[in-house]
């Protein structure tokens, strides 16, 4: 995008890619262990496992690949409280007391978009590691 003086406007380009990425909707189902959430073109069903493991925190991701720990034994996990973060973020809090994940709207979109192959994944790396979920 061009303004009127010839500079881009790069801001009004991110800022419409951003507001595609707002969810209409987040809803935690009665039974806490689903989190639904609404984009304007897709709704994603979220397992509280698939949350919990997938968590953007530090103390699962790491600061690298390499520092990735494993996620196990979290079939039963349950969602106990969503927050919002300003306005681009939830944390959310689970039974099994993490509650140090910012999940940035961008990354709830991959988490929903990218479930087919994210999914598969982990249970192969369960199975690798000879853990449970």
């Amino acid at each position: 995008m061009t303004s009127g003086n010839g500079t881009s406007d790069v801001t009004k380009v991110d800022q419409s890619i951003n507001d595609q990425l707002v969810p209409s909707e987040i809803r935690l189902s009665h039974s806490r262990d689903l989190l639904t959430v609404t984009f304007a073109e897709n709704t994603y069903e979220l397992s509280a496992e698939y949350l919990r493991v997938y968590s953007p925190s530090a103390e699962v991701q790491g600061h690298s690949e390499a520092e990735r720990k494993l996620q196990f034994g979290k079939k039963m996990v349950l969602i106990t409280d969503v927050e919002p973060v300003g306005n681009y973020a939830v944390r959310i809090q689970f039974s099994d007391g993490h509650k140090t994940g910012f999940y940035s709207w961008v990354y709830l979109h991959k988490l929903g978009s990218e479930h087919g192959e994210l999914w598969p994944t982990y249970l192969a790396e369960l199975e690798e590691a000879g853990q449970s979920r």
